[in-house]
């Protein structure tokens, strides 16, 4: 069934379409508020994950959508910070294991060492570009916006098919990096 898209998640798409903002100059506006995030990178960046492009700037394509509680905190303490707590950045350690040779490690689940985790920081800045929207229910948009943009790094709602099975494929080799899960102590 498809979620109905509002006048209002129309409005919060088309503040999501706004001109993506490289990460630098992100990062210090990002509001401490309520809201959705998107994350857009040229499409040489990840040629076979083909997103939406950017209304405002259609050299860009549309990787990933997300809420959070604070945009600020979430962006900056968690997708620029910890694979520990960002489903973004371990599909894009994911991805980029084959090049990279990102090394992992078990803690309560598998995260990237922190020298690692500098370098998928680093790659990041440099690769990903980023929009936002400040809402006060921000869920209440996430599932029209899923399945009506089709992100191809936002594995739920999307369409079975090649891009689906490839992210998913990702995930599952960044997952298994790490080896076995240690036996409890």
């Amino acid at each position: 069934m498809t979620t109905p898209v509002t006048a209002h998640t129309r409005a919060v798409r088309d503040g999501l379409n706004d001109t993506p903002v490289p990460l630098v100059d992100a990062v210090p506006l990002l509001p401490r508020t309520a809201g959705l995030y998107a994350w857009w990178a040229e499409p040489g960046v990840l040629p076979d994950l083909p997103g939406p492009p950017n209304d405002a700037d259609p050299d860009v394509r549309l990787l990933y959508l997300g809420i959070a509680t604070s945009l600020r905190t979430r962006v900056v303490r968690n997708h620029l910070a910890r694979s520990g707590s960002s489903t973004l950045r371990r599909t894009l350690a994911g991805l980029l294991l084959p090049t990279e040779r990102y090394r992992t490690t078990w803690t309560d689940r598998v995260v990237l060492v922190p020298e690692d985790e500098d370098r998928l920081t680093a790659w990041m800045r440099t690769n990903l570009r980023l929009t936002w929207f400040a809402c006060e229910q921000p869920r209440q948009h996430e599932t029209a916006l899923i399945t009506s943009l089709r992100p191809p790094l936002n594995v739920d709602g999307a369409r079975p098919g090649e891009v689906r099975d490839l992210v998913k494929a990702a995930k599952a080799a960044y997952a298994a990096s790490a080896g076995p899960r240690p036996a409890a102590s």
